[in-house]
């Protein structure tokens, strides 16, 4: 018999957020409906054991820990581009932490997502021309 606990890989970002505490959960969905706005043609899966979105290639991924919860934009350039905006969440080289209760602006979730669309959109064209 198979063991299932909160350590296997979600099937989806619903049974990712099926498995959340309820207080976390409508901050993610918030930031899942955000995403899908901005992109929604994008490919949405589970990668590394957290919702992620593809468009082009890995785009943008989201999720929640203990203290916070983070949002991925899979690209250290946009975190860098986006630095004055960003300035009062507590980043990483590939991360943007944020409370659980306070989702990042729809705004700035949007703009994040179509940065990395235009990266990805740049980084096919370039395939292309080689």
């Amino acid at each position: 018999m198979q063991r299932t606990t909160n350590y296997d890989t979600p099937k989806g970002i619903d049974e990712y957020l099926d498995r959340l505490p309820e207080k976390v959960r409508p901050t993610l969905e918030a930031i899942r409906k955000m995403i899908r706005e901005a992109s929604p043609h994008a490919e949405e899966g589970i990668s590394y054991q957290i919702p992620t979105f593809k468009y082009l290639g890995p785009l943008v991924g989201f999720g929640a820990s203990k203290n916070h919860c983070s949002f991925y934009p899979m690209s250290s350039s946009t975190i860098k581009a986006f630095k004055d905006e960003l300035k009062e969440y507590d980043t990483a080289t590939g991360t943007i932490r944020f409370p659980h209760d306070k989702p990042l602006p729809a705004r700035l979730v949007k703009k994040l997502v179509k940065a990395r669309m235009k990266e990805n959109e740049a980084i096919k064209a370039n395939k292309v021309k080689k």
